[in-house]
């Protein structure tokens, strides 16, 4: 996933607004996590967000993954 769609960013934006769980497939691995907040790290973009159990920080990048959806 090159780049995320407007519909796409507004879900996201909207998952970190409202705490809601994200789910993330990247390389087979699905992360469902709790982000936090969407940052440029150099000149790309990454999702810092929480494991909803462990609290774990994570940090997610954008190019890497395969699809981004917000659970509801």
């Amino acid at each position: 996933m090159a780049q995320l769609t407007v519909k796409q960013y507004d879900a996201l934006e909207g998952a970190i607004r409202d705490r809601s769980r994200v789910s993330i497939f990247r390389r087979g691995t699905e992360y469902m996590v709790i982000p936090e907040r969407l940052v440029l790290r150099g000149r790309r973009e990454a999702i810092e967000a929480r494991h909803p159990t462990t609290g774990q920080l994570l940090i997610l990048w954008v190019d890497e993954a395969d699809t981004i959806d917000v659970v509801r």
